[in-house]
């Protein structure tokens, strides 16, 4: 199984947004239904392209081309969570995110729970095609080297 340090995470990945886990998240085997992962990190994503980027979605749009979640811990109503996102890569058409789960257990340990890679593809919201990263977002998706 994969691992990751949330507190090494946490030092390299400067956005982070904290998710809120609400009663209705949790299944009957007491802990966040798995579906509900890709809410997180649909949601991370949205605000990391709109506070880092300024994206305007209704003018260029980017859409999910690719997803996956490797489940590290499960995570229970009384974790204290919150997401990471960072960019890899920037290709012609598309980039990728990297997101990550981390937060405090209720025992207070430090833990990484989830890790999603998503490849992003941008569209002209008028045709739904693909198009070129627009340098705008470019720049500012840049991975830190």
């Amino acid at each position: 199984m994969l691992t990751y340090d949330p507190a090494e995470l946490i030092r390299e990945i400067p956005f982070s947004l904290p998710i809120q886990i609400r009663f209705s998240d949790i299944d009957g085997y007491l802990h966040v239904n798995n579906g509900l992962y890709f809410n997180y990190f649909e949601h991370a994503r949205a605000e990391y392209l709109d506070k880092t980027c300024n994206w305007n979605v209704m003018e260029t749009g980017c859409v999910v081309g690719r997803i996956e979640i490797d489940y590290v811990r499960p995570i229970h109503l009384e974790d204290q969570i919150e997401a990471l996102v960072r960019c890899t890569r920037v290709g012609n058409t598309s980039f990728d995110l990297e997101h990550f789960l981390v937060g405090k257990a209720k025992n207070g340990e430090q833990a990484t729970f989830a890790r999603c890679k998503c490849i992003m593809v941008t569209v002209d919201m008028n045709t739904m095609k693909t198009i070129p990263v627009p340098e705008i977002y470019r720049t500012k998706l840049q991975p830190m080297s």
